[in-house]
């Protein structure tokens, strides 16, 4: 006669109730225990809070990548490169040079059938030496000019000198590009504008689990997020952004920005967001949607860690338009998703761990009553 209190006792302090998980403060402001420890903030996701954080998003003053754009330049001349030149119809400044597969460069006689010059190499300090041009500062000038700084210096010798300069190994800038590309390490820049998508596809492009929001390129002691999607969205053309010797790119893994769904869901998992961005409803639908037996559609909640406290917002799942508001709501990297059960369900999950013998007899008894034959 006993089991129908005991069950009502039980009922009342079922866990999975709103007052027990997140207190009842729902104004925004932290509730600090008796312990000391600050309950979390609970706030209603309503049209008014998914407005509000749109606004919000909008607003959020980004990192401001300006000096990473700009057009692109022509390759300048640096320390370490090793430069190939011809002079016209004077093979002997030209120390044996000597062009692909032993062809001769403008008449001049190939010293190796197949073996190209060593060319000129750019010391640490700019310089170049050539004959009777001496050492002639080439650091920081283009092809062009290099091959105009060279020509004056010859025709004081020879008469109208034709001259062709160009760089034949690229060596004085580099960039590295780590994370998920296919093929990670060292590019060397060369004539070709080194932007950041020509620097991402020489390294092979990016994998599938890269994420497109999460870029990070380092230079100078500074760190520049990149996000590919929002720069398309707004107009921007990312190959605007050029790369510098000495810059590091890096492009995270979607595994990083995961959110995770719990509780009364029918496939709780974690989820990776797509391109850094996911909707609530997107999340409970990949999840299966709620349990319909067990969860309670009115206690939905996302538990965020932001920087001074965590703060849980609650999905009355139940109310007029609250798909349109799960749609709306955007979730952040790390946000826990708990679905609550019902009070049945906790109703019964307490009852079946105290009296699990007295629970399936009660079933049983109602379902299958007993028939008495009198006779």
């Amino acid at each position: 006669m006993a089991l129908p209190w005991l069950m009502a006792a039980c009922a009342t302090g079922a866990p999975g109730m709103p007052s027990a998980q997140y207190g009842s403060s729902s104004s925004g402001a932290s509730n600090p225990s008796a312990d000391g420890t600050v309950s979390p903030v609970l706030r209603p996701i309503t049209p008014q809070l998914v407005k509000f954080e749109k606004e919000q998003r909008e607003k959020q003053t980004t990192q401001d990548i300006s000096q990473l754009v700009g057009p692109a330049k022509p390759y300048g001349i640096e320390a370490g490169d090793i430069l190939s030149i011809v002079v016209w119809d004077h093979p002997e400044l030209a120390g044996g040079a000597v062009g692909v597969a032993g062809q001769t460069i403008a008449g001049v006689e190939p010293t190796t059938a197949a073996t190209p010059s060593a060319g000129f190499v750019v010391d640490h300090e700019g310089m170049v030496q050539f004959p009777y041009a001496g050492n002639l500062k080439v650091a920081g000038l283009t092809e062009e000019q290099a091959r105009s700084h060279l020509t004056a210096k010859l025709a004081r010798y020879i008469r109208n000198p034709k001259v062709t300069l160009r760089v034949q190994s690229y060596r004085s800038k580099r960039i590295y590009v780590d994370g998920e590309v296919k093929a990670p390490g060292l590019q060397a820049i060369n004539d070709i504008p080194m932007t950041l998508i020509e620097g991402i596809n020489r390294a092979g492009g990016l994998l599938p689990t890269a994420d497109q929001s999460r870029i990070a390129l380092s230079r100078g002691g500074a760190t520049y997020r990149i996000n590919l999607p929002e720069m398309v969205q707004k107009g921007v053309n990312p190959a605007s952004i050029m790369l510098t010797n000495g810059d590091v790119v890096r492009v995270m893994s979607r595994d990083e920005s995961k959110v995770f769904v719990s509780g009364e869901v029918n496939t709780p998992k974690a989820l990776t967001m797509h391109n850094g961005r996911l909707t609530l409803n997107e999340a409970l639908g990949e999840s299966g949607g709620i349990n319909p037996l067990s969860g309670d559609s009115g206690q939905v909640y996302v538990v965020r860690k932001s920087a001074t406290e965590p703060v849980v917002y609650r999905l009355d799942a139940q109310a007029p338009g609250a798909l349109a508001m799960a749609e709306g709501f955007e979730l952040h990297p790390k946000d826990v998703i708990y679905v609550a059960a019902t009070p049945l369900a906790n109703w019964h999950r307490t009852i079946s761990q105290i009296l699990p013998s007295a629970l399936s007899s009660a079933v049983s008894s109602v379902a299958y009553p007993l028939t008495v034959v009198r006779p």
